[in-house]
């Protein structure tokens, strides 16, 4: 990949798609909406691709549905209107209620994320590039909130046809000194940007950035999944509340198997 930073480079929101549902043409339509050339990279709103996958589910049914989506509990907090569940889903992301979402959704009705996120990315990237022969990647995009950190972002849950990551690692900084850990990454970055333009009521869901094309490559790149933070290098596993239930149960164990042994000597 290209090093150098861009000087300058555009998100310009894609209006005009129709309300999408099951089986629709995303790749068609998309295309037929915006004339897209070589190191474009589209940021496609996942709920949009949720519901031409048909992952849609009834309201009545959003707690069971989180609760099916969810692998692992990470915290939870009750609160006057009931519970708030931040959970590692199958697609391996982590936040509030397992990306079950009723935003932008039909009434009556919840959207699930897609399946694979990266595979939907993938097969929206070798659409359009077969029908417009332009080299483009595509990040499908999400709203998330963030540890520590109040408010809400856009973050990439899908990618493919772009480095999802800007390894700095081995090259040195402006003053000469050795990056060994810096690693940004612009999936997110762009994610983030882009719903500068698409927001969460406008009803444009997907923006075309122009100006890195330096990140778009091949389709068998690694995708959004590679984001996430393997277990073995996550120092908050879980919440507060769950590693002190944790601990207390272990240590509660402990103290019963040491009076076990007492009374047997």
């Amino acid at each position: 990949m290209e090093r150098g930073v861009a000087v300058k480079f555009s998100i310009e929101g894609i209006g005009g798609l129709p309300e999408i549902t099951k089986g629709a043409d995303l790749a068609a339509l998309i295309v037929d909406a915006t004339d897209l050339a070589d190191g474009d990279i589209l940021v496609i709103t996942s709920k949009i691709v949720s519901k031409a996958e048909g992952r849609v589910v009834q309201a009545a049914d959003r707690e069971q549905a989180i609760t099916d989506e969810t692998v692992r509990v990470v915290a939870s907090r009750v609160y006057e209107g009931g519970v708030t569940r931040i959970v590692e889903n199958r697609q391996g992301i982590i936040g509030a209620a397992a990306g079950v979402d009723a935003s932008n959704a039909p009434d009556g009705e919840v959207l699930l994320l897609p399946v694979d996120p990266d595979a939907s990315a993938r097969a929206l990237a070798t659409g359009i590039r077969a029908l417009t022969g332009a080299r483009v990647g595509v990040i499908l995009s999400d709203t998330l909130g963030r540890p520590w950190r109040e408010g809400q972002t856009d973050l990439a849950i899908g990618a493919a046809g772009m480095h999802v990551f800007d390894d700095l690692r081995g090259s040195t900084d402006a003053s000469g000194k050795p990056l060994s850990v810096t690693m940004p990454c612009v999936a997110d970055e762009i994610a983030g940007a882009a719903e500068l333009v698409k927001g969460k009521s406008s009803g444009v869901p997907v923006a075309v950035v122009r100006g890195l094309g330096r990140f778009v490559g091949d389709l068998d790149l690694p995708g959004a999944r590679s984001i996430q933070r393997p277990a073995e290098r996550d120092l908050f596993r879980v919440g507060a509340d769950e590693a002190y239930n944790e601990g207390y149960r272990d240590g509660f164990d402990e103290s019963q198997s040491e009076g076990s042994l007492a009374e047997a000597e």
